[in-house]
C-alpha cells in the first residue's frame, strides 16, 4: 500500500512540473496582438445597415451589388438595396409619408428636385468632406446636384453612374455581313433605312413600356430630336418651363420622331406594337437570325439586356445619332444616377462619400454598362472597346445636355410627359390634345 502511495505521490509530482513549465512557456511566448475597437476604422458602423432604393433590378442590381460588395466586406456596412420598376411611384408613397430609406437613388434629377423643395433631402454640404467631393467632379456635375431647398440651396446628392444616350446600336456581325454602312450624316441614315426597307426587313427596334414608367424611351427620342432641330437655348427654355410643349419647336421636334416611327414598315412589330414592347425586350430581335430589325436608339446601358455570350465590338456595336441639322453641332443626350441621403447616421455618412468615389462603380465599369463620372476613375477599367467609345462621344460632344425630362419637374418630366407621349405613340391620343394635357400639367 505504502508502494502504491509513493507511485501516486510521484505522478502528481510530475504533473505539477508539467502544469508548470506549460504556464511557464505560455508567459515567456510574445503575446498574439489583440483587434480592439480602437484599432478599427470602422468600429463605429460595423454591422450596421443603409437601406437604399432606387430603380436598379435585373441585371442592373446584380451589377451594383457586386460593385459595392468589397466596401460593404471592409467596413462591415450592410447595404440593403432595393430595387423597383416602379421606383417612381412608390418612392413618392415613401417620402411622403415619412418614411423614406436611407439613401435613394434617382434617375430623374427633377423628381429629386421637387423633394428638395419641400425639405426632405440633407444638405451634403453640411455632412460629407466636400472638399473631396468637389475635386472628384467636373463642375457642370456639381451644378446639376445643388437644388433650392426652404433653407436655400443645398447639395443635394452625389452621381453615381452616368449614361451616353445618343447611340444606334446594332448587331455588327449581320450588319457587316449584309454589307451594310455606318451612317455619318442624317441623310445616311436615312439612306441606310431605306435599304434595309428595301431588303425587306425593318431598320428600326423601338419598345417603350417599362411598366410605371412607360413612356421614358420615347421621351429620349423627343429630347434627341429637340438637340438636333432647335438651339441649345431653346432646349434650355423647354426644360425650365419657358417654351410650352405644344410650340413649333417642341413639335417639329415630336415629328421628326414620328416620322421614323410611324412610317409603315420601319419599326418591327409596327406603330401599335411600340407601347407594349419592353424596353428591355425591344433589343434582342437584333440578334435572332436572321435579325428582324437592325437599329436600336438608346444609352449604354442597354447592353445589359442584350443576349448574353455577345462581345462588345464584336457582336455588336453602335453608331452616333447623327445631327438631323448641322448648324445644331454634334450634341450628346446624356443621364445619371444621383444619390441622395435622407438620414443623418455616420455608416449612412460613410455610405455616400463612398458613392462619391470612383471606386463605387469600378467593378460596374469593368463589367460593362456604365460610364464613371469621377475623376479618380480610371479609363483602364472599360474592359471592351463599346464602353471606351461610348466615353470618347461624350468627350468629342460639341454641347452636352442632361436628359430632359429627368429635369423636369417630377409631375411633367415623370409623369404627363411620359403619359400623354405613350397615348400619342399608341394612337389613343392626338398630338395636339397630348401636348395641351403636359402643358396643363406644369407646376405653377
Amino acid at each position: 500500500m505504502k508502494k502504491i502511495m509513493f507511485l501516486i505521490m510521484i505522478a502528481g509530482l510530475l504533473m505539477a512540473f508539467t502544469s508548470c513549465s506549460k504556464s511557464e512557456e505560455a508567459a515567456s511566448a510574445p503575446a498574439e496582438p489583440e483587434q480592439t475597437a480602437a484599432d478599427d476604422p470602422y468600429a463605429e458602423v460595423r454591422g450596421k445597415v443603409v437601406t437604399m432604393a432606387g430603380p436598379f433590378t435585373d441585371n442592373d442590381a446584380i451589377k451594383f451589388e457586386e460593385s459595392i460588395k468589397s466596401f460593404e466586406e471592409e467596413t462591415g456596412i450592410d447595404i440593403q438595396y432595393e430595387g423597383s420598376k416602379e421606383f417612381e411611384a412608390s418612392i413618392s408613397i415613401s417620402v411622403e409619408g415619412g418614411n423614406p430609406p436611407d439613401i435613394v437613388d434617382f434617375p430623374q434629377p427633377g423628381l429629386l428636385e421637387t423633394f428638395a423643395g419641400k425639405g426632405y433631402v440633407i444638405d451634403l454640404n453640411k455632412v460629407l468632406d466636400m472638399d473631396k467631393v468637389r475635386s472628384n467632379y467636373i463642375q457642370s456635375w456639381l451644378d446639376m446636384a445643388t437644388m433650392e431647398s426652404p433653407d436655400g440651396p443645398i447639395m443635394a446628392g452625389v452621381w453615381g453612374r452616368v449614361n451616353g444616350k445618343s447611340l444606334v446600336w446594332y448587331n455588327k456581325k449581320a450588319f457587316d455581313e449584309a454589307g451594310y454602312q455606318v451612317p455619318e450624316t442624317w441623310e445616311e441614315l436615312v439612306e441606310l433605312q431605306n435599304t434595309i426597307l428595301s431588303d425587306g426587313d425593318s431598320p428600326w427596334a423601338v419598345g417603350i413600356e417599362s411598366g410605371a414608367a412607360t413612356g421614358w424611351p420615347a421621351t429620349d427620342w423627343v429630347e434627341e430630336m429637340m438637340l438636333r432641330t432647335t438651339s441649345l437655348e431653346n432646349y434650355d427654355r423647354w426644360v425650365a418651363g419657358e417654351l410650352k410643349f405644344n410650340s413649333p419647336e417642341v413639335r417639329k421636334a415630336i415629328e421628326t420622331m414620328a416620322d421614323i416611327w410611324f412610317a409603315d414598315g420601319m419599326v418591327y412589330g409596327g406603330r401599335k406594337s411600340i407601347a407594349t414592347t419592353s424596353f428591355g425586350d425591344a433589343p434582342k430581335v437584333m440578334f435572332e437570325d436572321p435579325p428582324k430589325a437592325w437599329l436600336h436608339k438608346q444609352g449604354n446601358f442597354i447592353t445589359s439586356f442584350f443576349p448574353e455570350n455577345l462581345t462588345a465590338g464584336e457582336d455588336y456595336d453602335f453608331f452616333y445619332l447623327p445631327s438631323v441639322d448641322p448648324q445644331y453641332g454634334r450634341p450628346v443626350l446624356v443621364a445619371g444616377d444621383i444619390y441622395a441621403m435622407f438620414d443623418d447616421r455616420p455608416e449612412v455618412r460613410m455610405v455616400m462619400q463612398y458613392f462619391a468615389t470612383g471606386a463605387s462603380v469600378e467593378g460596374w465599369v469593368r463589367a460593362g454598362g456604365a460610364i464613371s463620372p469621377h475623376k479618380d476613375s480610371d479609363l483602364s477599367w472599360y474592359s471592351n472597346v463599346v464602353d471606351r467609345k461610348v466615353a470618347e462621344v461624350i468627350q468629342n460632344a460639341t454641347s452636352v445636355r442632361f436628359d430632359g425630362s429627368d429635369l423636369m419637374p417630377g409631375a411633367v418630366g415623370a409623369g404627363t410627359f411620359w403619359k400623354e407621349m405613350t397615348a400619342y405613340v399608341s394612337g389613343s391620343k392626338p398630338l395636339d390634345e397630348a401636348l395641351k394635357a403636359i402643358d396643363a400639367s406644369w407646376p405653377n
